[in-house]
């Protein structure tokens, strides 16, 4: 008989998935990924499984919070709209860092958590997970609030 698996396995199943599309979307688009690459990314199937468009607009944000990808029906095939805060709409070299981010939420919804959005964001920009996270941290801080 076989062995059982574990909700840890389930786990380390989905972190190897997440750093190997990471991963392969870093081969595609190149080493550097700009804001043009990462909007790309977006409309890629490959690398973001719905469809997502992204809005720089607060309404969906709460205080501190840099980016949410909001479903747009009950099903995750209807979309996702990414609200970006305004305040980095002219500010495109941070892009792939806030939306690297959100890409795993609408690929894998609830089941992902934080750990899981770092590790792809990292893999994807090719920066430890700490070094990532830093980088998170610093823009949310510099956001205008209110």
């Amino acid at each position: 008989m076989g062995r059982k698996l574990t909700e840890e396995d389930g786990r380390t199943a989905l972190r190897d998935h997440i750093v190997e599309r990471a991963a392969q979307a870093r081969i595609k688009y190149g080493l550097y990924i700009d804001g043009e690459a990462i909007t790309r990314m977006l409309d890629d199937r490959q690398v973001t499984r719905y469809p997502c468009g992204v809005r720089f607009d607060a309404t969906a944000l709460m205080p501190g919070e840099f980016a949410h990808a909001q479903p747009l029906g009950d099903r995750p095939s209807d979309g996702y709209c990414l609200f970006v805060h305004p305040a980095l709409e002219s500010e495109a070299d941070l892009w792939p860092l806030v939306m690297a981010y959100h890409i795993v939420s609408i690929n894998y919804g609830e089941i992902a958590t934080g750990d899981e959005a770092e590790l792809f964001g990292a893999t994807l920009l090719g920066l430890e997970i700490e070094d990532y996270y830093q980088a998170l941290c610093e823009i949310s801080d510099h956001l205008p609030r209110g």
